[in-house]
């Protein structure tokens, strides 16, 4: 037995005002949203800008390192052999 929805007759007044206080709830859920993802997005990218200046400044050091080693070892290969007895 097919039944048959209720059918409200409303004021359109009382109507307008419920859609524009929807729509305001709306608008606050949305920017409380935005406002999360905004900080778990700041709280990512200072992670990663963490991470990239860690890696380069490790680059940066093995880089030096290795122009320290070349430039105050110039028969670098052959100390190694001598010391590795080959």
């Amino acid at each position: 037995m097919a039944e048959k929805v209720p059918i409200v007759i409303v004021n359109p007044d009382d109507y307008k005002e419920i859609l524009l206080k929807l729509n305001d709830i709306e608008e606050k859920i949305e920017f409380t949203n935005s406002e999360i993802h905004q900080r778990y997005g700041k709280k990512l990218g200072r992670d990663i800008g963490i991470l990239y200046g860690i890696s380069t400044a490790l680059t940066i050091v093995v880089v030096y390192l290795l122009l320290l080693l070349y430039v105050g070892v110039p028969n670098l290969q052959g100390l190694l052999m001598k010391l590795l007895g080959l």
